[in-house]
């Protein structure tokens, strides 16, 4: 048993093998193929970014506006150079934005008598507007919101192909 050679502790090895030190936020993962070290910033808070996002404000930063226009992302943030187009928002804010109108507003007005007294083109001209006003007023703020937690996440498009 004295020839067997034992290596050093489990913990320690992992640590010197990751290149990380327990006081530092930053890990220095190496990739011992290719001989490059990549620094990773510590993670991120989805609450955070979800917050900044639905505020209209760069998911990174805080300060830089997020849309140049009503539906379009503003690429780069102006205040930190931030690429923020990358993130695929895709389907998901309209989807959200309509699941939380859709809950909000459609099924208490299924409680009201009125729904089933009023003629159907009376119910429609008074309905269809609000619930028209209501989705376009949500739909940049759940953009902005998915944006966030698709930052916090580290989700990216990157040559048409979805990175983490």
């Amino acid at each position: 048993m004295a020839d067997r050679c034992e290596g050093p502790r489990r913990s320690n090895y992992k640590s010197q093998r990751l290149g990380r030190s327990r006081a530092s936020s930053f890990w220095k993962l190496h990739d011992r193929r290719t001989e490059v070290v990549t620094v990773a910033a510590e993670p991120r808070a989805v609450g955070t970014g979800l917050r900044r996002g639905a505020r209209g404000r760069c998911p990174n930063c805080g300060q830089g506006r997020l849309f140049r226009a009503y539906p379009k992302v503003k690429s780069p943030c102006g205040a930190c150079g931030n690429d923020n187009s990358r993130y695929p928002a895709d389907d998901a804010p309209p989807y959200f934005t309509i699941l939380i109108v859709g809950h909000l507003v459609v099924a208490p007005l299924l409680a009201f008598r009125f729904i089933l007294t009023w003629p159907a083109s009376l119910l429609l001209a008074t309905v269809l507007p609000s619930l028209t006003a209501l989705i376009l007023i949500f739909l940049p703020i759940v953009k902005g919101g998915v944006i966030g937690v698709l930052w916090a996440l580290g989700r990216s498009h990157v040559d048409g192909r979805t990175q983490r």
